[in-house]
């Protein structure tokens, strides 16, 4: 196991593992600007017992390093779309804010060095949009129409007609998002820093990576999983 070093400066705990930048941002602790001092030296600024710090930097690597995957296609209809809105859509309500400001931060400050990040601002907010009322239609009308579904002997009529017409309407919104998923990457050389970059940008960086690939395994869930399972039930009960 690495042994972490508190002599060592804030900034460079972030270089080394970027996403010990939620960390330091829970605890209100300066890893951009203010990176340069030792989290020795940052912890008493903040009044913060540097033994704290280091569990939570301890825990996060650990975090970061766990493979999530689990066997959805074991799951039945009810307990995957359970595990659709406590997973991911509970990391996106957390992280698209947080990103929100990390992207306009830095489009903001380095755009003038880099145009391009004013194209990643764009598809982010463009991403956001799409995403937030996305996540709303599936917990109000699709998810709950497949839970009556799975939970019924007999087939229930709903407002939408066939659960095959949200859904539809799902996938096409996930054609959205990754598209602009897509310029997300293109528009960072694939979520790498240059040489240049400031350990805001690093993070912010990392956090986009993290978010495309949480993306990937949602839509993957969801798409090959969760939707045609409900249609070949729906298709059964008739």
């Amino acid at each position: 196991m690495l042994t972490l070093d508190s002599d060592q400066t804030v900034g460079d705990f972030v270089r080394q593992k970027p996403t010990r930048a939620r960390v330091f941002e829970s605890l209100k602790i300066d890893y951009c600007c203010g990176g340069k001092i030792s989290l020795n030296r940052a912890c008493e600024k903040r009044g913060i017992a540097v033994d704290q710090v280091l569990q939570a930097i301890t825990t996060n690597d650990a975090q970061a390093d766990t493979d999530t995957l689990v066997d959805v296609d074991a799951m039945g209809l009810t307990e995957l779309a359970d595990h659709i809105e406590t997973t991911h859509h509970a990391y996106l309500r957390e992280e698209l804010p947080r990103l929100d400001f990390m992207t306009e931060k830095v489009s903001r400050v380095h755009g003038d060095k880099d145009e391009r990040l004013f194209k990643m601002r764009e598809a982010f907010v463009a991403l956001k949009a799409e995403l937030e009322p996305h996540m709303m239609k599936e917990e109000k009308i699709l998810f709950p129409i497949v839970r009556q579904m799975e939970a019924s002997a007999q087939r229930q009529e709903n407002h939408c007609g066939s659960v095959a017409n949200p859904i539809r309407q799902m996938e096409h919104e996930h054609d959205q998002a990754g598209n602009a998923l897509a310029i997300l990457s293109e528009s960072t050389d694939g979520y790498t820093p240059p040489e240049w970059a400031c350990n805001t940008y690093r993070a912010m960086l990392d956090s986009l990576a993290q978010l495309q690939r949480d993306m990937h395994q949602h839509i993957h869930k969801e798409n090959n999983v969760l939707f045609p399972k409900a249609i070949e039930l729906e298709q059964g009960e008739g």
